[in-house]
């Protein structure tokens, strides 16, 4: 019998799926993909992973004595029941929610990545849903780039004009001369964007872009093969990026003209890197001392800045820090300063390294999208501060010039998304969901956040259900197929939601009458009948189903920062002035001690915690935590626990060989990991990537505390705001210490699901 391949896709890219003999999936890459992602090789051991969640399933003391706040969250049985039961108890605590103390209680959580499927997006049921019954708190911005998105509206008007129109890599090859990467050209992030990518072509340019790279970072990995590695201390970008700009000003290599036509604010800043206002020049040697570049080697590199086309890019994850609006800034500041933002291959580059359609040429097409309906409610938090709102009803927070007050939620309802693995401070988070009277959850896996909850409601994945699916700048709309059966009793969130919305006397407002091919078919004609009114055609329905996939219409579109150089007062920026702004009176009327109104370098004021350094970054063998019992994830394990990296001289000296178990921690927590060794980490810093799936353990070490046997690097990191004006996530540098694992080692138990009754 001949095999029949499927197409779908993914938000690490589209893929084709099969079932063997046995029922197991297979998968194969995209055939016009040059470079699929090595993420595809978790698809086929998560499908039918013992730790798929089967049934619904119901925490035992709140199924015997109901809602309630409880630290047996994460610690407790929990009792299959059948769908009715589940559904008309989740039912009943929502109308008793919102009957008793409103919408505003219920939080719709649902920060996450589970599916790239343009209808089974778990964040739009979910929201739309809760907006059909009246509403709930919501959460604002992300924890990828959260800080730049309230920034950037100030600077330069809005955050796509920087990251929706980024310069293609052949626009970059042919017209730059150098790229000054702060936080390096990471090609492990290459693989994935949201709603996925059909033709991987960023990772190889990002790896080989064809011009010179200055990649400033303390981790040699993410450096090109080409590039120029200058081993900063890290956090200390800010410091070089001054000093750089200070060259440029002190030696008359910035471009006046620019400034004045294009900008407000400079002189300001100029004043600043001086050193009129504190009386400390922002010259190379001053911060020689902070980031650990020589003076000369930070002068040698403005001039070469000044000296053509340069790209100056900045990774998401320099602005995951301690006052992270302060890279960015600073780079714009860089880019403006050298006279070529709008200029193809030159100005200010916020992401490459960080995303796959970040340097991808496909076209910026709108795609077809679930409406997510009003929200009546206007209580929101940033993203980042879920556990200050769990924990601290009624308390005021500062936002964006804001003063807000976080809500008393009692119930919280997550689907798609995993905060145990992106949050920061675990521990912290653990007693936060203790504090709500009901937690629901829909989940394909037991992940921790399943385990904190009171009702867990199995959800498909993305392999059970038909879809459609494209990312951004992608050059394909996909025919998601079913490749498998629903797993178990497992059903996709629109089905969950639709027996919930009829409970509630809101089916026809959550349904409109359709079921989910009947959406995917409305989805696509509304679609196809928008791109018929900008001259664009594309095959109906029926054929596009057949056909598996179609290739996206080119759409000409002038970027704005192009069109904003061409004529600033005819295309001026969403700015107050209209121009690029370089001080923002706005930010510097907040008054906010740690975002002043331009950039600056501000030291840190979290407490060290350990001598060594701790980033957290991406890893590359899994999207977040997604796959993390998958073939590629479990093979990048170290005696099943979380690979950490230190540097030779850093592990000799704490007696730690490699293959190693090892213990971090810190005064927030710690976590056992496996050593690897290596000279590409800079010295004083050790590197523990996210998304291990968050194991607690009793710590034999300090009396009721938690180890995750794991790795999760989150029981390590601070819960605190990157500043007042975006509260944005912070979680990306901690300070530890390392020291190798005496004792027994406690089992991993993320692989198996957790005690289930009857």
């Amino acid at each position: 019998m001949t095999e029949r391949w499927v197409p779908t896709t993914s938000h690490w890219g589209a893929y084709q799926a099969t079932t063997d003999a046995d029922g197991d999936v297979r998968v194969a890459p995209h055939p016009e993909d040059p470079a699929p992602s090595p993420l595809l090789r978790n698809v086929e051991g998560s499908a039918r992973h013992p730790t798929r969640v089967a049934r619904p399933a119901i925490r035992r003391s709140w199924l015997d004595n109901g809602p309630g706040p409880s630290a047996n969250r994460g610690h407790e049985e929990f009792v299959e029941v059948d769908w009715d039961t589940a559904l008309d108890l989740v039912a009943a605590q929502l109308d008793r929610v919102r009957g008793e103390s409103g919408n505003e209680a219920i939080f719709g959580g649902s920060y996450g990545w589970s599916s790239a499927g343009r209808f089974h997006h778990a964040q739009s049921q979910l929201h739309r849903f809760l907006n059909t019954i009246g509403g709930y708190t919501a959460s604002r911005n992300n924890y990828s780039f959260g800080t730049s998105q309230v920034l950037l509206p100030h600077v330069v008007g809005t955050v796509s004009s920087v990251l929706g129109y980024a310069d293609s890599w052949e626009t970059i090859r042919d017209n730059t001369d150098l790229i000054v990467a702060f936080g390096g050209l990471p090609t492990k992030n290459l693989s994935v964007t949201p709603g996925g990518v059909t033709r991987h072509t960023g990772a190889a340019a990002a790896a080989d872009p064809g011009v010179e790279v200055a990649a400033i970072s303390p981790l040699g990995a993410d450096i090109p093969a080409s590039g120029r590695w200058y081993s900063i201390a890290p956090g200390t970008d800010v410091a070089m990026q001054l000093a750089l700009a200070h060259t440029l000003l002190a030696e008359d290599l910035h471009d006046t003209a620019f400034l004045q036509r294009y900008c407000t604010g400079f002189e300001v800043v100029a004043g600043y890197l001086r050193g009129d206002p504190d009386g400390v020049a922002k010259t190379p040697e001053w911060a020689a001392e902070i980031c650990e570049i020589p003076a000369a080697d930070i002068r040698e590199l403005a001039r070469r800045m000044a000296g053509g086309r340069t790209l100056v890019n900045v990774t998401w994850s320099l602005q995951r820090t301690e006052h992270g609006e302060q890279p960015v800034w600073a780079g714009i500041l860089l880019a403006a300063m050298l006279g070529q933002i709008g200029l193809p291959g030159g100005g200010f580059g916020h992401g490459y390294g960080s995303m796959a359609e970040m340097g991808d040429s496909g076209p910026l097409l709108r795609l077809p999208t679930l409406s997510q309906g009003a929200n009546p409610v206007r209580a929101f938090i940033p993203v980042a501060r879920i556990a200050d709102l769990l924990l601290s009803p009624g308390e005021e927070f500062q936002y964006n010039g804001q003063t807000r007050t976080y809500p008393d939620i009692r119930l919280v309802y997550w689907a798609g998304g995993n905060p145990f693995h992106h949050h920061q401070d675990l521990t912290r988070l653990r007693r936060a969901f203790a504090r709500p009277e009901t937690v629901v959850v829909h989940e394909t896996h037991w992940t921790a956040t399943a385990r904190h909850a009171d009702v867990v409601l199995p959800a498909t994945t993305t392999l059970e259900r038909e879809d459609l699916g494209a990312g951004r700048r992608d050059t394909h709309l996909t025919a998601m197929h079913r490749v498998l059966d629903p797993y178990a009793e497992s059903r996709d969130d629109y089905s969950i939601f639709t027996a919930l919305a009829d409970r509630l006397g809101a089916r026809h407002a959550f349904t409109e009458g359709r079921g989910a091919r009947g959406w995917l078919e409305h989805l696509y004609e509304s679609w196809r009948a928008s791109l018929l009114d900008q001259g664009l055609e594309v095959p109906r329905f029926e054929r596009f189903w057949e056909l598996g996939r179609i290739e996206l219409p080119e759409v000409a579109e002038q970027p704005p920062l192009r069109r904003f150089r061409q004529d600033p007062d005819s295309s001026p920026l969403h700015t107050p002035s209209g121009r690029i702004e370089l001080f923002s009176a706005t930010v510097d009327g907040f008054g906010y001690p740690d975002c002043p109104g331009h950039p600056a370098w501000l030291e840190p004021q979290h407490p060290r915690g350990g001598p060594l350094h701790l980033i957290a970054n991406q890893p590359p063998t899994r999207l977040h935590s997604q796959g993390d019992v998958g073939a590629a994830s479990m093979e990048s394990k170290v005696d099943g626990r979380e690979p950490v990296t230190l540097h030779p001289e850093d592990a000799a000296a704490r007696g730690i060989t490699e293959g190693a178990v090892v213990r971090l921690f810190n005064d927030r927590g710690a976590c056992l990991a496996g050593a690897r060794l290596s000279d590409r980490v800079r010295p004083g810093v050790v590197v523990l990537p996210t998304g291990a799936w968050f194991d607690p353990k009793p710590d034999p070490k300090r009396d009721g505390a938690t180890v995750c046997a794991h790795g999760n690097p989150n029981v390590l990191t601070a819960d605190l705001p990157s500043s007042r004006l975006s509260q944005g996530c912070a979680g990306q540098h901690a300070h530890v210490d390392v020291e190798p694992h005496d004792g027994p080692l406690p089992e991993i138990t993320t692989r198996t699901p957790p005690p289930l009754g009857t």
